[in-house]
């Protein structure tokens, strides 16, 4: 068991070598100036791609500036700048309950602790890494989203399909240093290469080290 590990960390340190060949500088593709921001477009990225956050927070960030702002803003109101994101009405009260708790609990800042993170409404591991790892560069864990689940299955890295299970594979095999640009780049690899539908294998630089990729 040990050698076979052993082995897994040895292609993993090959993976991420060549993920930082092909993509250098890396962070999210979602837009933002301050943790509160990010916190706001992570919770909105939830079931919708990042391209069309983006395009909602635009306004979103005009007229609610800070987590007071949005405590006090009308449902109705939030509720229909942010429908284009899906799920709008749960995320609506997410939004409101973590902005109300920032508020309350915190002096309206961001902490910077997974443990004070996963305790606002609407915030689990994943949207807490994001913003431990993207605004104040702790490696609390690793991000999971859709993407990283798709790439790190067909990478092998793990035969999980429920998030926290993967997050504990890849943060076994994958060292802590690298927890957050890992995260980053497996997801501009599925973004770019390894898509869901028709992955462009023969563009891949793992495509020797992916074992799905054989199959082809």
């Amino acid at each position: 068991m040990g050698k076979k590990n052993s082995s897994a960390k040895e292609r993993v340190r090959s993976i991420i070598k060549r993920l930082k060949k092909a993509y250098p500088k890396t962070t999210t593709a979602l837009r933002w100036r301050d943790p509160f921001q990010l916190l706001v477009a992570t919770i909105l990225s939830a079931q919708c791609t990042d391209e069309r956050v983006n395009a909602v927070t635009k306004e979103l960030f005009k007229r609610y500036r800070t987590p007071k702002d949005l405590a006090r803003a009308s449902r109705e109101e939030l509720e229909e700048l942010i429908r284009p994101t899906g799920f709008f009405r749960n995320k609506a009260k997410a939004l409101q309950g973590a902005a109300a708790k920032l508020v309350e609990e915190f002096g309206g800042k961001v902490p910077d602790s997974l443990e004070e993170l996963t305790r606002l409404p609407g915030v689990a591991r994943k949207t807490a890494n994001v913003v431990l790892g993207t605004c104040f560069g702790i490696p609390a864990g690793v991000v999971v989203d859709t993407h990283v689940r798709r790439v790190a299955g067909r990478l092998g890295l793990t035969s999980e399909r429920d998030p926290v299970k993967i997050e504990r594979d890849l943060m076994e095999l994958v060292p802590e240093s690298e927890w957050i640009g890992f995260s980053h780049r497996l997801i501009w690899l599925g973004r770019e290469v390894c898509r869901a539908r028709k992955p462009r294998c023969e563009e891949c630089v793992l495509a020797d080290l992916c074992p799905s990729a054989e199959k082809k």
